[in-house]
């Protein structure tokens, strides 16, 4: 067999593999949205049972109650300087994380890409693996006037 013979068979074999993934993501895809319109239609009639039943609408009110004096509460020890400077310095450093993951995101990808490897030593010896998170969403449609 030549070189041409082979990479057409490459090019036919992944075209195939291709179309089989393809397949199963579609088929999978359907089979998420079933089941979360079946799921929505479930939760619905549970919400239902439970607003029917008066022992349970007499614990939700107690418990309504109970969580606007928590609230009340929580609101006033907030105002306080101190606890202020406290929650000031966790939503600064929530975001400092935040910036610091999507950059760490982006050298892996390009420490992967360059080395060929989904795997890294990390300071303290321990190997670590390269993973990546894809799900699939909407496209959204650029509509014209």
């Amino acid at each position: 067999m030549d070189i041409s013979n082979t990479t057409v068979a490459n090019k036919t074999d992944n075209a195939g593999v291709l179309l089989d993934l393809e397949k199963l993501i579609k088929s999978h895809d359907k089979n998420i949205e079933r089941l979360k319109v079946e799921l929505k239609k479930h939760k619905e009639m549970l919400t239902d049972i439970l607003a029917n039943d008066s022992t349970y609408k007499l614990h939700e009110q107690k418990a309504k109650e109970a969580n606007k004096i928590k609230s009340m509460t929580k609101i006033q020890i907030l105002k306080r300087p101190d606890t202020a400077e406290l929650v000031s310095k966790i939503k600064n450093m929530q975001a400092e994380v935040k910036e610091l993951s999507a950059a760490l995101s982006d050298y892996l990808r390009e420490y992967a890409r360059l080395s060929g490897s989904n795997e890294i030593e990390g300071e303290d010896g321990e190997i670590r693996e390269i993973v990546y998170v894809a799900k699939l969403v909407r496209k959204k449609s650029k509509s014209r006037f």
